[in-house]
């Protein structure tokens, strides 16, 4: 049997997009809930968010949803790191929550935003921990807590199942992420086990996806590899600048002309403006101009 990788654009839409019931538990098994928080049923929202003003730029996520009380939920799988990810998750869960109620409605109406993003690099190599949680707390009691937007980033390189035992759900879900790819030849047994994790298993076997889709799988990975390749570039030609301001300035400029590079690939795949824009980040005018 071969199997795709659950990380990429297809396969984790197909699991976490498709499945209420496993895109629920993984929230259950990644969000920092208290007990009897749980999220017990989800409905899918559209995953772009369109802005009220036709002027600005939209946002794709990978996933969004809310349950019955109202909590919003989004949930993006992130190959390459940047600081300006960070900032766009911000941005996406700050819209999410202040579209929750229109003008002249009351604040007692907002619920929780919750953003859960996975990470395929190491952005803290300082901090030993895989799991960041960021939420409004004072800053002399973090028991005092300002409820309305909670971010989550979990490094999956920084993973380790023996380390985390006791949160069976969590493991679980990280090891489907990070130990399942195309060279996988048989899944562990312990994965198999779980029903939940069998079900997105099954999900990602390559059997299960057409040809167009395949051919799209094999693009996406074409693209990343390309990114990476040009951010490293821009990196290298930043470095060779003496002066701190020169390093910035050609990180800066590399990074925006490889922006435009790989979407000009990403036309010529046949990918849609939209889909360019959630990759690079590049806006819909921009992207056309190319």
């Amino acid at each position: 049997m071969k199997y795709l990788d659950p990380k990429a654009d297809l396969p984790f839409k197909c699991v976490f997009g498709e499945h209420p019931d496993l895109v629920m538990s993984l929230l259950n098994a990644l969000l920092p809930l208290a007990p009897g928080q749980e999220v017990t049923d989800i409905e899918y929202l559209p995953a772009e968010m369109v802005p009220d003003n036709p002027w600005k730029k939209n946002s794709i996520v990978d996933v969004r949803c809310k349950d019955k009380r109202g909590r919003q939920f989004i949930v993006e799988m992130q190959m390459i790191w940047s600081q300006e990810f960070k900032y766009r998750v911000l941005f996406n869960a700050s819209k999410a929550y202040v579209r929750q109620i229109g003008s002249g409605e009351n604040y007692h109406l907002l619920q929780p935003v919750y953003s859960l993003n996975l990470v395929n690099e190491i952005f803290e190599p300082g901090m030993k921990g895989y799991y960041h949680h960021y939420k409004l707390v004072h800053d002399k009691d973090s028991n005092k807590v300002i409820d309305g937007l909670q971010l989550v980033f979990v490094e999956l390189p920084k993973f380790t199942p023996h380390t985390y035992a006791e949160k069976k759900m969590q493991v679980l879900w990280l090891r489907f992420l990070t130990e399942i790819d195309e060279r996988t030849v048989s899944v562990p047994e312990e994965l198999l086990a779980n029903p939940e994790v069998n079900k997105a298993v099954k999900a990602i076997e390559e059997a299960a996806f057409t040809p167009a889709q395949l051919l799209g799988y094999e693009k996406f990975w074409d693209s990343i590899s390309t990114e990476k390749t040009l951010f490293y570039s821009a990196e290298q030609r930043g470095l060779v600048c003496g002066r701190k301001e020169g390093r910035e300035e050609g990180i800066k400029e590399g990074r925006e002309e490889e922006k435009r590079t790989i979407a000009r690939n990403m036309k010529s795949f046949g990918m849609t403006p939209e889909a360019i824009a959630q990759m690079t980040g590049l806006s819909l005018e921009e992207i056309e101009a190319i």
